[in-house]
């Protein structure tokens, strides 16, 4: 059996249907392996991104510091939303990932703070 046999089937890009022109059908492939190398690489630097936090976590522990930092959270925000705008990307779902990943973090730290 070969890797790409054991791979989960959502992980294999997607033909387009045989009507589709073989010129279109080609381009459509191409786009969907830049798209699924990206989505691996935005995994991979969140899985850095949590191993950088998991060690903040541990160090506000240590030092009684609180899970949340308010303040740097409303900076970050504003300094991704910014760079979000100069990427050409909707600020608003920037901030919205944003948020998501900082819940996560507070999760853990407060995971952290328990333990």
């Amino acid at each position: 059996m070969t890797h790409r046999e054991t791979d989960h089937p959502a992980d294999r890009p997607t033909s387009p249907p045989p009507e589709v022109d073989d010129a279109v059908r080609a381009e459509l492939v191409r786009l969907r392996e830049s798209i699924d190398n990206i989505d691996a690489a935005v995994v991979h630097m969140l899985a850095e991104r949590f191993k950088c936090t998991q060690q903040v976590g541990h160090l506000k522990a240590a030092h009684k510091l609180p899970p949340a930092d308010p303040a740097r959270e409303a900076r970050q925000i504003t300094r991704l939303r910014e760079l979000a705008e100069s990427a050409n990307l909707d600020p608003a779902f920037a901030e919205k990932l944003l948020n998501f990943i900082i819940a996560e973090v507070i999760r853990h730290h407060e995971t952290i703070a328990r333990s």
